[in-house]
């Protein structure tokens, strides 16, 4: 399942895609993050799941186009930290 973490506005969809069939809750993305934008735990979506999966904390969801600002490469979205610290790659970025 893909659960998005984020926000539309005027100027754009700002979400945080996570994999969570992928995601096998190791935590490189808190450990990547500068901003602490990740926190690893029980999936809400999924109670029985035994497994902690990654999720974006509740402080950040409604602020991600600047909590992410400072990592916001120009073009190659490969390069955002919690991208590259993903490895298998379950992490993605809208924007």
């Amino acid at each position: 399942m893909i659960a998005n973490y984020g926000y539309k506005n005027g100027s754009g969809d700002f979400f945080i895609a996570i994999d969570t069939d992928k995601c096998d809750g190791c935590g490189d993305c808190v450990s990547a993050c500068p901003n602490n934008v990740f926190v690893v735990g029980e999936d809400p979506n999924d109670p029985l799941r035994d497994e902690p999966v990654a999720m974006v904390g509740e402080e950040h969801r409604k602020k991600l186009k600047y909590t992410c600002a400072p990592c916001k490469p120009d073009r190659d979205r490969s390069a955002l930290a919690c991208v590259a610290a993903c490895k298998p790659l379950a992490i993605s970025h809208s924007w």
